[in-house]
């Protein structure tokens, strides 16, 4: 079995010491010349890129020192730097970053781009050519309401308890071309579509595609987009080799994928992104109402032969068993909120 490379993109807040979202990310960026770290649609935001890795542990390393030095940047310029998915207090429209993609959308779409500080975290796994990465869209599809339930951490939204797990992912398909993908005949299919919004103007460019996984559209990679920013780095290191060995599952079958009853999986993520890992989910596949909790326990089994060829099994089964023991960050944030908590403590990265 193959064993892809991976890369981690993740998207994180820079707050005052009142939780209010700030605009310096700028400052915070030049300030660590030596990371990957680009700058997001709000200047609110910043965004680490992680160096390709073989391995799990190699990822966890790489994320632990850039969220470090980050967080030491951020402090310098006066910021908290939180691991946390849209902002717990301040005003939902927030400063557009000066440069002129991020400027031409906020010409075209507004509110709904100045609303956009809202932080995912997207997974890279290499893959042979696009016509690969369309294939692997279809085979993950079934599971990418489980992976939002898993990383919800989005649940308090400008000082108040949304009823949402994943408030993040609700916020992010206003957008045209965002959260669940169709089911792609072939490349010429998957082209056809993306033409066809760039010709009605609902898209600037293909990095507008937003759907919850996508052929990249400047790397050899399938991009999986549908997570919310994990609360601590082994929640993403999770997330990232769960994606990784979905793919290699996808990449061992030579068939086209499942077609899924579009709203039997529209009904499985609006569960997902409304209780996380706290209430039901749907096994998308048969329609069959269950706890997320046993959704998730069949999505690892779905994996177990890639993540034995990995060697990731027992680590990843660590790191998910406290996660369900203890709560992902949607359940320790709405903890922390209900006993009047400050929310920044819980989510602030530490350098």
């Amino acid at each position: 079995m193959k064993r892809p490379s991976i890369g981690v993109e993740e998207e994180l807040l820079l707050v005052s010491a009142t939780g209010e979202p700030l605009p310096r990310s700028k400052a915070v960026v030049a300030d660590v010349q030596d990371l990957d770290i680009a700058l997001e649609l709000t200047r609110a935001m910043v965004e680490i890129n992680s160096p390709v890795c073989d391995t799990a542990g190699e990822l966890r390393g790489c994320l632990t020192e850039m969220r470090g030095k980050l967080a030491q940047a951020a402090a310098e310029e006066g910021a908290h730097l939180l691991a946390i998915a849209v902002p717990p207090h301040g005003k939902a429209a927030q400063p557009i970053t000066n440069k002129p993609r991020y400027r031409e959308l906020a010409n075209q779409w507004g509110l709904l781009a100045r609303e956009q500080s809202v932080c995912g975290c997207h997974v890279h796994v290499d893959v042979h050519d696009k016509e690969t990465a369309v294939r692997v869209s279809n085979h993950l599809r079934p599971w990418l309401p489980t992976l939002l339930a898993l990383t919800a951490n989005s649940p308090i939204y400008l000082d108040q308890d949304t009823g949402f797990s994943s408030w993040r992912w609700l916020m992010t398909t206003r957008w045209p071309c965002a959260g669940p993908p169709p089911y792609f005949e072939s490349l010429e299919h998957y082209d056809a579509l993306v033409a066809a919004h760039l010709a009605a103007g609902t898209l600037i460019d293909e990095q507008m595609v937003y759907w919850d996984i996508r052929p990249s559209s400047h790397l050899p990679t399938v991009e999986v987009r549908v997570s919310d920013i994990p609360l601590t780095v082994d929640e993403t290191v999770l997330l990232a080799t769960l994606v990784r060995a979905l793919v290699m599952t996808a990449l061992e079958d030579g068939s086209q994928g499942p077609t899924l009853e579009p709203e039997v999986l529209r009904a499985a993520y609006w569960l997902a992104a409304r209780d996380g890992i706290t209430g039901n989910g749907l096994d998308v596949r048969s329609a069959e109402p269950m706890p997320m909790i046993d959704v998730i326990k069949r999505l690892r089994e779905h994996v177990e032969p890639a993540l034995q060829e990995l060697g990731d099994s027992d680590v990843i089964d660590d790191t998910l068993q406290r996660v369900l023991a203890t709560g992902n960050g949607a359940v320790r944030q709405r903890k922390a909120f209900r006993e009047g908590a400050n929310l920044i403590a819980l989510t602030e990265v530490k350098p």
